[in-house]
């Protein structure tokens, strides 16, 4: 029999219309974009099923956005498998804000309680540096080791007759399969770029990002966030979550409720996390909302393990069929 870890997409994974073809179909998929709407006293399923594209990538829109995809994928799963994830799954994990979207999965947040959060964590993390200060790049063909030594020369700025001062640049995400993306003040970001090419990065690309995510820079954001986490309830979840930022399983509501906090300026730890899942057991991954990201991803990190995405109507049947 397999044995299965549920894991759940962040942001760029997202795409208007995503989810609609479920809501469209199935009831407890419509509840679920109900909850959420509900929660955020916003029709946020319109933009999500209609964009259009700038609403929807809007950050304080894109969190709660893809965590109600997920969610809806899953409760259809759900009902239509007759299993429940604690019976299918040993282990989940998410990509950013998809932590959230697994702990709800897992039991530990209310979707409604997932959505309010995810709000205002994005809303937290866009106010933490004003527009156009900072900024993410994603260097391809480099590992964690090589994309410090760049964050170290990016970071030095010389001013002639003036010591050499230091910018904030930092190792957002480490993908795994060669993909590491970067993170920090503007000036040290386009500093990388030249560094990585002259050090044989394949590809090294600014990204379409508003803020600097997972950087020192977004203090403020964890600041809020753990006020926030402060005052919510946490359960235990049904199986462990692989943290974000310590690539190892957790279960007490406490030490979650840090980690979450940790995660904001932390870096993400998406390759040792799907490492230490294999090492676990895990030999078929399956990505639960919109988008392949992190399959791609899970098939370079462990390519003797299976990987799929669950996002659609069609995906709900092929999986189904599958188990």
């Amino acid at each position: 029999m397999p044995v299965f870890a549920f894991v759940f997409p962040g942001q760029g994974s997202q795409f208007p219309g995503m989810g609609a073809d479920l809501a469209e179909a199935f009831p407890i998929a419509r509840e679920v974009f109900q909850e959420v709407d509900d929660a955020l006293n916003q029709h946020l399923s319109k933009i999500v099923f209609e964009g259009p594209a700038d609403a929807l990538t809007s950050t304080e829109n894109t969190q709660p956005a893809l965590m109600a995809v997920s969610m809806a994928v899953l409760r259809v799963l759900e009902k239509e498998g007759g299993f429940t994830l604690g019976q299918k799954a040993t282990l989940v994990a998410g990509h950013s804000l998809g932590e959230y979207a697994a702990l709800a999965a897992a039991g530990a947040f209310g979707v409604a309680q997932a959505a309010r959060l995810l709000r205002l964590r994005g809303e937290a993390m866009q106010r933490a540096v004003p527009a156009g200060e900072g900024g993410m790049a994603a260097l391809i063909g480099v590992d964690a080791e090589q994309a410090r030594a760049i964050c170290e020369g990016a970071a030095i700025v010389s001013e002639e007759g003036k010591p050499d001062r230091l910018e904030t640049i930092e190792l957002a995400n480490d993908n795994g399969g060669g993909q590491i993306v970067i993170s920090g003040r503007i000036g040290a970001i386009e500093r990388s770029l030249v560094i990585a090419k002259e050090k044989g990065a394949k590809r090294a690309v600014k990204l379409p990002v508003s803020a600097p995510f997972h950087s020192s820079l977004m203090r403020p954001a964890a600041d809020a966030m753990g006020e926030a986490l402060e005052r919510e309830t946490i359960a235990a979840p049904v199986v462990p979550l692989v943290a974000n930022v310590t690539a190892a399983k957790v279960t007490a509501p406490d030490t979650i409720r840090d980690l979450l906090v940790r995660q904001v300026t932390g870096t993400v730890r998406w390759r040792e996390s799907v490492e230490a899942m294999a090492g676990m057991g895990v030999d078929t991954f399956v990505e639960i909302g919109a988008g392949k990201v992190l399959s791609g991803l899970i098939r370079r990190i462990a390519p003797d393990a299976a990987a799929r995405s669950v996002g659609s109507v069609a995906d709900v049947e092929a999986f189904l069929k599958g188990v």
